[in-house]
């Protein structure tokens, strides 16, 4: 018998290990930027979003549907209010809030004010609406009066003629920026504006 016939019959009964098969984890599915947030909110890492827009959104206290808006703040020369309030000024910018909702008007009336700020705007044209169908008459133009008394550039107010929306409108009147106050200065020299008025609160 060959060597190979041999070991052919001494392995005979050699049953052969079983193999063991190496279980391999699976690949974790990446996170979509939406589920890290709402993992994150979870374990109280999310940080808080911190939103720009001051203006309230509390209670406010209402105001009748005609009723004249008038506020100014102090340092504001009367000649120039009685301008605002007879319209006299050019208006440089409109925004309409007619048909908004309280937190929409919110939004609006922010992002207006920035971009007429940003602009150089001094006098602009708010229509907010007397809401005298609406269930609460007067809601846009209460929460209107009380937002730009917290507006720090917000020098001025009042409510519009007749022919530009009358108690459905109010005039507001923007503080100058800095950079109008100091282009103001270089073209008188130096000086003060003609005609007495205040480089810092009026026209």
């Amino acid at each position: 018998m060959s060597e190979e016939d041999s070991f052919r019959d001494a392995m005979a009964d050699v049953a052969p290990l079983p193999q063991k098969r190496v279980a391999h984890a699976p690949t974790p599915p990446v996170a979509s930027p939406a589920q890290l947030e709402r993992r994150e909110a979870a374990l109280g890492e999310r940080k808080p979003r911190v939103d720009p827009n001051y203006l309230t959104l509390g209670e406010v206290p209402l105001l009748h549907p005609r009723e004249i808006l008038e506020w100014k703040k102090d340092g504001v020369q009367h000649a120039v209010f009685r301008r605002l309030k007879a319209g006299h000024y050019a208006i440089e910018g409109e925004l309409d809030l007619h048909r908004h909702t309280v937190r929409e008007a919110r939004v609006a009336l922010f992002e207006f004010l920035n971009r007429a700020l940003g602009r150089g705007w001094r006098t602009v044209l708010v229509s907010h609406g007397r809401g005298e169908r609406s269930p609460t008459p007067g809601r846009i133009k209460s929460y209107v009066a009380h937002w730009l008394t917290q507006v720090p550039e917000v020098i001025a107010f009042h409510s519009a003629i007749a022919r530009q929306g009358g108690t459905g409108s109010v005039y507001v009147m923007l503080k100058k920026s800095p950079e109008a106050r100091d282009a103001a200065r270089e073209r008188h020299g130096g000086k003060r504006e003609p005609s007495g008025l205040n480089d810092s609160e009026t026209r």
